[in-house]
């Protein structure tokens, strides 16, 4: 579905380098990585809105520099900034917008609008954070996407509309032909229900892997500190020391030949980018 490419590109003082990931059809991929990261910058390439000095984005096999056009017409989107002319009615707004998309259906936008509760004679000016992205949303799915590229989607929603956000998600790619791609800093929801995971710091690549092989290669270590320090050097991403013992992000194989007194659990997304990322500026200092 969506190839990216040995991306590179220098966004003020960011310089995102050498990305490159694939995700394919049927499935949701989070993109995650600290405010600052590079995640926007990517997703604003990914839907054509800018370019990238180096690589390609290619999507159902569609380099994006010949055939921009085609790929937009396949790419539903929610960003967290506001994206249309606001002076009209939700109605209006969608229908005039709809006009640029082949398969934009007014009858859908106004199921889903009514589905995530939002009054489509309502004029856009008047809507909330939370209910800027229920119309994004509705307004991206109306139009049949294959792909839908959410940035930040659920942080204005409440617990109530989230699961309804989510189960539409779900329904989305059910078929096997649609993928979504989506950065959030609520990792809890990425770890039941993303399938790829790809992690960004300071706009590079730390890893792109589908997230059953993610939670077989690490695990979080905890236990005294002096058995800690007996783990090779090389599979340790980082080692915190609290009052109360060590804890340390582990990478590599055989955790079944450990220490015994070491307590070995599965980590979740946020531990391993906090793990990693702390490791990070250790290695700079």
């Amino acid at each position: 579905m969506l190839h990216v490419k040995n991306v590179s590109k220098k966004v003020g003082h960011l310089l995102l380098q050498d990305i490159s990931f694939h995700l394919p059809e049927g499935y949701i991929m989070g993109l995650i990585g600290p405010n600052g990261a590079g995640k926007t910058s990517l997703l604003h390439m990914i839907l054509g809105l800018n370019s990238p000095e180096q690589g390609t984005i290619e999507i159902e096999g569609r380099d994006f520099k010949d055939y921009e056009r085609e790929n937009k017409e396949v790419i539903g989107y929610v960003l967290a900034e506001r994206l249309f002319n606001y002076k009209y009615s939700l109605k209006k707004i969608a229908s005039y917008y709809g006009q640029f998309y082949k398969d934009y259906d007014d009858s859908l936008f106004e199921s889903y609008a009514q589905r995530f509760e939002l009054d489509i004679t309502k004029k856009g000016s008047k809507l909330s954070k939370g209910e800027n992205i229920k119309f994004q949303y509705a307004f991206a799915l109306s139009h049949r996407p294959k792909l839908l590229v959410l940035d930040e989607p659920t942080g204005n929603f409440d617990p109530e509309f989230r699961k309804i956000f989510l189960k539409t998600m779900s329904e989305f790619v059910a078929d096997g032909k649609h993928s979504i791609l989506l950065t959030t800093h609520l990792t809890k929801e990425l770890d039941r229900l993303a399938d790829y995971i790809t992690f960004i710091h300071k706009g590079k690549l730390i890893f792109s892997k589908d997230k059953e092989t993610l939670m077989e290669e690490y695990r979080l270590v905890s236990g005294e500190n002096y058995k800690i320090n007996l783990l090779r050097k090389d599979r340790v991403i980082y080692k915190e020391v609290g009052q109360y013992g060590t804890k340390a992000l582990v990478k590599g194989d055989r955790f079944e030949a450990y220490d015994a007194a070491l307590d070995l659990k599965i980590p979740n997304l946020e531990e391993i980018m906090y793990f990693t990322i702390k490791g990070e500026k250790e290695c700079v200092r």
